[in-house]
């Protein structure tokens, strides 16, 4: 088999995990929209390209020999960027094109009031985000019916890792343990997101994934399994109707549900971290909490 070239519309921080968890096995493109985090995505193994709504010749030129395409960047009040700005590249100028990978969340479901939901239930978001994710995934899934492509759906729950966790949160002040009651959330750590894209793009696995932990929990939950690493005292418990929240945090609060992921295992892969516990451990254990580069967790 020849060796993938992935492109990756909106290489963030989910994209440079997957393709640093690939880069040996494929060439991999990336865009972003400022010059200025090019070297970040060289870092990660990507060779970067600018990509603010308009196709480039660059663009075009990687597109035309692109094997599987992940798309991770967000819709707007105009519809899918990506599908704004390549739709018809996509369709007419894509001949190695096997596999498509679409990066959306577990937003789409709206709430549940706690409730387990699979990839069966109804889609009923809240937010008017949500609302556009569930209109540029059917916009997707119906362009793989188009052209004949496998279309993955990868419903991400509330994504962390190095650089982005409770352990920095306390380190540097802004940790807060805000309670509401019965209120939990999925979670899924960036390696996960890399190992289940690679997975299913590796296999050219379509349908529709949530990638998230075996174990939705209350979010103060995680602050005080943090804290206890540290060896630090948790911040206090903020009831959640005295928080000072900004309207998408409230929002997110109004969704309560439990995410099931029986199907991203019936595909065949196994969670390296199934619980915000293990990954915790291991992210404290390495010292790769900060910024991904191990070190002694005590160094600072």
């Amino acid at each position: 088999m020849s060796e993938k070239q992935i492109f990756i519309f909106g290489a963030g921080y989910s994209g440079q995990a997957f393709a640093r968890a690939g880069k040996a096995a494929a060439t991999i493109f990336g865009t972003t929209r400022s010059a200025g985090k090019f070297e970040a995505l060289r870092q990660a193994g990507i060779a970067p390209l600018l990509f603010d709504g308009a196709l480039t010749g660059e663009i075009g030129d990687a597109l035309g020999k692109t094997t599987h395409l992940v798309v991770s960047v967000g819709p707007e009040e105009a519809g899918d960027p990506v599908l704004n700005a390549a739709r018809a590249a996509i369709v007419a100028r894509m001949p190695a094109l096997e596999w498509i990978g679409y990066l959306s969340t577990v937003g789409v479901y709206g709430n549940y009031d706690g409730a387990w939901v699979d990839e069966t239930a109804e889609c009923r978001p809240v937010s008017k985000r949500s609302v556009m994710r569930v209109a540029a995934e059917r916009d997707w899934l119906e362009l793989g019916r188009e052209i004949g492509r496998p279309v993955a759906i990868l419903r991400l729950s509330g994504i962390y890792g190095p650089g982005r966790n409770a352990l920095v949160n306390l380190e540097n002040g802004t940790a807060r343990r805000l309670v509401k009651p019965n209120q939990v959330f999925n979670r899924i750590h960036c390696d996960d997101i890399a190992g289940a894209l690679w997975h299913l793009a590796d296999r050219d696995l379509g349908g529709i994934f949530n990638v998230t932990d075996d174990l939705p929990a209350p979010p103060q939950d995680v602050v005080a399994h943090a804290a206890s690493l540290m060896g630090v005292e948790p911040p206090p418990e903020i009831p959640f109707d005295a928080a000072q929240l900004s309207p998408m945090a409230r929002s997110f609060y109004g969704e309560n549900k439990r995410v099931a992921n029986a199907a991203i295992k019936a595909a065949g892969y196994s969670l390296r971290f199934p619980d915000y516990r293990a990954a915790f451990d291991h992210m404290w254990a390495s010292g790769d909490w900060r910024d991904g580069e191990p070190r002694s967790p005590m160094k600072r």
